[in-house]
Order: C-alpha cells, then sequence, then structure tokens
C-alpha cells in the first residue's frame, strides 16, 4: 500500500514572534559571518575547481552579508531620527 505524503514541506524551525528586526539583522549577520568563516577555512584546505567553487559560494555570503549591513544601518538610521 503506498502512502500518499502531503506535497507541502514540514517546518522544522521557526523565528519566534516579537523579536525585534534589528536583533534578527544581527543575528543573521552573525550567521552568514560564521557561515563565511567555515566556508573560508574549507576552501583553504582544497585544490583547484573545488577550492575556487567553494570560494565562489563565500563570496555570495559576503555579498549577502552585504546587504543585511545595509539594511540593519539603514534600521538604526530610521530609529534615530525618529527619536531624535
Amino acid at each position: 500500500m503506498i502512502k500518499h505524503a502531503s506535497n507541502s514541506p514540514t517546518r522544522l524551525f521557526t523565528v519566534a514572534d516579537g523579536i525585534s528586526s534589528e536583533d534578527l539583522l544581527v543575528n543573521l549577520s552573525e550567521t552568514l559571518a560564521s557561515a563565511n568563516a567555515l566556508s573560508c577555512d574549507l576552501a583553504f584546505d582544497l585544490e583547484g575547481s573545488k577550492r575556487e567553487e567553494l570560494l565562489g559560494v563565500a563570496q555570495l555570503i559576503e555579498l549577502g552579508q552585504l546587504l543585511a549591513d545595509r539594511l540593519h544601518l539603514g534600521a538604526t538610521m530610521a530609529g534615530k531620527a525618529s527619536s531624535g
């Protein structure tokens, strides 16, 4: 007998409600920094095309980090403008 499974993915993890955008952005930045460090460390243990591929992944992570940093800066500046 075949069991029919739902096509929708199961959520394993969620983000708690009530966390500020700034806290979420800080956590995102820390996560991206860790992923970048891990990928760079591993890349330097590799050679050839695999090293180049992993350094490409590290560069994509860094681009994501730049976007998160810009968003965090904008949120911080907006918060200062509204409170001052």
